[in-house]
Parts: C-alpha cells; sequence; structure tokens
C-alpha cells in the first residue's frame, strides 16, 4: 500500500468537504494528516499492521479507523459517499489556479457548471463575468489556469516518482536474474515533474525478469509484456517502462535512456564525427560494426573524448561542450550540506516542536537548523507578533543549552509588503539570528510591480535571503511575471542569497534560473520548507536543482560549517 496512495484519498475528502461548505477546522484535520503520511519514511501498511497509526501528528481515533479501512480494502466507504453527493468534475476543477471550494461551488449552485470542458466554454463565452466575485480578468485567468493544468495532465511531482521508483527498484533487487539495475530517463535526470518511469536492468533471462517485474503488488494491470520492454501502469496512474538489455550494454543503454532527446542527439552526432556509431546497445566502430565499449556510461564517455557527464547536466545546455574541455563544475554533492535555513515550528504552521525538528536534523547529520517561521500579517498561517517573537527567542536560547555540536538558529520567513516594506519593523528584524524574506499575498500584479516590491525588500540591510522568488506552485500556480535579471542583478548587488526551494510543489528557484542567476555572480541556499520531520529529507530535490542548475558547493550558503555560517551571517 502506498502512503501516496492514502493521503491522496485525504486530500481528495478534505477538497469535498470544502464543497461542502464544513468548517475549516475539519478539512484542515484531513490535510495534516495527509500531509504527515505523505512524507512518512515507512510504509504507511506496517504503521497501520502494528497499530501505530494514531503516533502520526494529527491522527485521532476516527482518521485511523479510516486510513486502516483504506489500507485494507484499498477503498474507503465514507469516501464513496462523499464523491457520490458532489460532482467529480468539480474535483478536477479545483485544480485550477485561482479557484477554490467557494468559487467552484457559485459555479456550480449559480451556473451548473459541473467539470473543466463546460467551465471552458463558459469563459470562452464570457458567462463567469457578471457572476458575483468573478469577471472579465478572472475569466482570463481561469483559462490560463485550464491551459497550465492540460499541459501538465500526465505528469507527475519529482518526489512521487521518486518514492515510487524507491519501491520498485527495492523490490526488483531481490530478481536473482539481475545483474545490473537503475532507474533511468527524466527522473534519473531528476527533473521536477515525470511523466514516466524508465527502469534499465541487464540480464542473462529477461523472459525470467519479466515475469518477476508484472507481480508487483501495486501493478494495476499489464500494458505491454515482451522480452526486451515490458510496460505496466501503477496503481496511482504512473506508467513504468523496464527494458531489458546483455550486461556488455548496460551502460551504454543507461546513457542513453538517461540523457534527454537533444543530449543524445548531439552525442551520436560526436560519435559519427569520429568514426564511430553509439546507440542503447554499445559504442561500435562505424565502418565494421565492431563492438568496442558500453559496460559502463564512463568508458562511453571517455571513449568520445568527453569528460563523464553527471545525469542531472545531460540537458544539452553546454555540457557537452564544456566535456569536450575538461571543463564541467564539480557539482554539489547530496552530502555537502551542513543544515538546513528554511524550517517551520508549531510557532507558526508547522507540525512539530522547535525541539524535535533541531533532533531530527541533527539526526541527518545536520550542524545546525535554522527555524523561520512567518510573520505577524500572515494570519492564516499563524504568523508570530512581535511579542511572540521575542518568546520564541527565549526558547531557542534554552534550547541551544540542551544542544551539544548542534546549533538552532532564529530567523524568520517574513513577509513582504505590496509597497515593498517588511512586516517587521527593522528593530525586531534585527533580533532574529538571519532573515529570509517572501511573498504570500497579493498575488496579482504586473511585472514592473512585482519586480519592484521584490527588489525593495531586498534592499533592506537586514534581510539575507529571497524564499521561493517566484511564488509558484508546480501544476497549479505560475510563477510570477518578473523581470528576473533584475532580481538576480539585484540579489549580486545586496548580497542576498537566492533560495531553492526544495518543497517538491516548488522547486523553486528552477534549474535554468539557477544557472542564469550563477552566471549573474548570485549566491544560493537551499531550504526545505519543511513543516514537520517528515518533510526534512525534501532536501534531496533542492540538491538535485541545484545540481542541475550547475552549482559547486561554494555556491551554496548552507553547505559551509556552523562557523563558518556565523561569520557569513555576521553572528
Amino acid at each position: 500500500m502506498k502512503n501516496q496512495f492514502v493521503s491522496e484519498i485525504l486530500y481528495q475528502i478534505a477538497d469535498l468537504l470544502d464543497l461542502k461548505g464544513e468548517i475549516f477546522f475539519k478539512t484542515r484535520a484531513y490535510r495534516i494528516a495527509a500531509q504527515e503520511i505523505e512524507a512518512l519514511d515507512e510504509d504507511i501498511a506496517i504503521v497501520t499492521q502494528e497499530d501505530r497509526l494514531k503516533n502520526i501528528n494529527g491522527v485521532g481515533e476516527a482518521l485511523a479507523k479510516k486510513i486502516k479501512e483504506i489500507v485494507e480494502t484499498g477503498k474507503l466507504e465514507y469516501f464513496e459517499r462523499l464523491k457520490k453527493e458532489i460532482p467529480g468534475g468539480l474535483l478536477e476543477m479545483l485544480a485550477i489556479s485561482g479557484l477554490g471550494p467557494k468559487k467552484v461551488a457559485s459555479l456550480y449552485k449559480n451556473l451548473d457548471i459541473k467539470n473543466v470542458e463546460e467551465l471552458r466554454v463558459a469563459c470562452e463565452e464570457g458567462k463567469l463575468r457578471n457572476l458575483d466575485g468573478f469577471g472579465e480578468i478572472t475569466e482570463r485567468n481561469i483559462l490560463r489556469g485550464i491551459a497550465l493544468k492540460d499541459k501538465t495532465s500526465g505528469r507527475v511531482l519529482l518526489n512521487v516518482a521518486f518514492e515510487d521508483s524507491n519501491n520498485y527498484l527495492k523490490y526488483l533487487k531481490d530478481c536473482k536474474e539481475i545483474n545490473n539495475l537503475s532507474i533511468a530517463g527524466s527522473l534519473r535526470r531528476k527533473k521536477e515533474t515525470i511523466g514516466d518511469l524508465d527502469i534499465l536492468a541487464s540480464s542473462n533471462k529477461p523472459e525470467k525478469v519479466m515475469d518477476f517485474f508484472i507481480k508487483f503488488s501495486d501493478v494495476d494491470r499489464v500494458l505491454l509484456q515482451g522480452n526486451t520492454k515490458t510496460s505496466v501502469l501503477l496503481k496511482d496512474g504512473l506508467q513504468v517502462d523496464l527494458r531489458v538489455v546483455e550486461r556488455k550494454s548496460f551502460g551504454s543503454a543507461l546513457q542513453y535512456f538517461t540523457g534527454s532527446k537533444e543530449h543524445n542527439v548531439k552525442m551520436r552526432g560526436i560519435a559519427i564525427k569520429k568514426g564511430f556509431k553509439l546507440n542503447e546497445y554499445g559504442l561500435f566502430n562505424k565502418k565494421t560494426d565492431r563492438y568496442l565499449v558500453g559496460k559502463s556510461e564512463k568508458e562511453v564517455y571517455e571513449k568520445l573524448g568527453l569528460q563523464y557527464i553527471e545525469p542531472e547536466l545531460r540537458e544539452n545546455r553546454g555540457e557537452i561542450e564544456e566535456a569536450s574541455k575538461n571543463n564541467l563544475p564539480k557539482l554539489v554533492n547530496y552530502s555537502d550540506i551542513k543544515g538546513d535555513m528554511h524550517v517551520h515550528s508549531l510557532w507558526s504552521d508547522g507540525t512539530d516542536s522547535i525541539e524535535n525538528m533541531a533532533k531530527r536534523c541533527k539526526k541527518i547529520g545536520y550542524e545546525y537548523v535554522g527555524i523561520t517561521d512567518h510573520s505577524q500579517s500572515l494570519i492564516v498561517a499563524n504568523g508570530l507578533s512581535e511579542g511572540r517573537v521575542k518568546k520564541k527567542l527565549k526558547e531557542i536560547k534554552k534550547l541551544n543549552k540542551k544542544f551539544s555540536d548542534f546549533k538552532i538558529y532564529c530567523g524568520t520567513e517574513c513577509d513582504i509588503n505590496r509597497d515593498g516594506s517588511l512586516d517587521y519593523s527593522n528593530k525586531i528584524l534585527d533580533l532574529f539570528d538571519f532573515v529570509g524574506i517572501a511573498i504570500h499575498t497579493s498575488f496579482k500584479m504586473d511585472e514592473e510591480e512585482a519586480t519592484n516590491r521584490i527588489i525593495s525588500g531586498m534592499e533592506n540591510e537586514f534581510v539575507d535571503f529571497l524564499a521561493h522568488p517566484t511564488c509558484r506552485i508546480l501544476m497549479r500556480r505560475e510563477p510570477f511575471e518578473l523581470d528576473i535579471d533584475k532580481i538576480f542583478d539585484s540579489a549580486k548587488k545586496t548580497d542576498t542569497y537566492l533560495e531553492i526551494n526544495s518543497f517538491p510543489d516548488r522547486i523553486d528557484l528552477n534549474d535554468i534560473h539557477v544557472k542564469r542567476a550563477k552566471d549573474k555572480g548570485a549566491k544560493f541556499v537551499i531550504g526545505t520548507d519543511a513543516h514537520n520531520i517528515n518533510h526534512l529529507p525534501f532536501m534531496h530535490f533542492g540538491v538535485a536543482t541545484a545540481r542541475r542548475g550547475w552549482l559547486e558547493k561554494k555556491d551554496i550558503l548552507n553547505t559551509k560549517s556552523v562557523n563558518e555560517i556565523e561569520k557569513k551571517l555576521g553572528l
């Protein structure tokens, strides 16, 4: 049973209850439980079997019974009942940017709009603009949201694909006929959204491998089965393709099935110029068809006169040219991170205490953590008043006396007001160890206004980093329209670090922006935006994005030790 499967049902229940107009606290309980299970670092089926569901934050007696029913039967009677009360298309409409439960309910009640296609037609015909709470601009924004939904249809977030692949690989490792095994495709390159999973194996008995492959417990149905390729659909809707090759071809096949189309075309062109032929079976002499190399990726690149190119870079963005000059960056490693600088606690909208967050960070192997709860105007996230900031500082001071070889820093994720001022006075900002700034409200701005708002915030003398700079939410909300180069220039000028937010539905900045900002001389910090201890492993996705953006250890603030951090931040 997949954690993702259970959490998705709980999320949908929360959405359905919202559409029914249930009280906020009831729907929030389902969302908190869903978040906790989604980020759980163990199988929810095992937790259920061992009767430990109520140990999960936010799960009480009633929710535990529902989760147990999902795990044991694969469905939930309460959920099925709710779905019959409300047209299924309304849930799809909730996924469109700018449409909340109240607006969707209004569209259904007043215009009998029951699905996305009916909504599209209504917007195109101008039927929404006279409805209370809507207008012509709302219609245009909804059409943009529908276009975004269409564009991302059939894709999943990186963390979902990552979990599915880990579970499948763990299962396949028990197949004795497999010699080599690896994930390939866009997941190996760590793209922010994934269309399907590619798995590569080598074996002398491909038929037995394929038979083993289709018996995985999470397989919903087999789409295609052959000796070299088999495709299945998982219960969560993700397609998985397994290819099996000979051992001598494994490296070449892994290179071929990992690189983007553009990267591979260029690689084949280089091979032809050098008198070779390159495909998934190996590197061959063009004239004689004699096999040369192919057991490992490194020998393929080496034979072509190229420095080994890390999977995250294989997008044809200059990596092949730099590899030919042995000039690729030494990418930041996943083990280089010394601490997390963007973490929330119970003081604002987190669901774990500062002490618990710190303990888990220390267990991960970090030297420090920065607790960056929300500022006072963000009431929906329980933002801290100035008085509560001082109480939080006292708690952190006490906790630091309890920990040895570990440091807790008191930070903030301070809102940038619409006029560019900050949500705290300088007197309060001066109390923090470091200050992160971000936008969480008043999203409707043109490019100039949004750009100037962010730059004004960065110009404050107490600001250290800009959190999730473009404010996008993957597959749900487009990024701000910004003069991004102006933002990056200002970041360098004001010595403001740019965050790579690791939360899977943000990944903000994205890889292209990271590379662009690096070329302009900007520096970075990677934060998880964790709201509980189970979100802390999301750091992996931020580092992956940093690697895709060509970053090295020296470019990132939280690869520094405690002493270096304090020197950088003037503590």
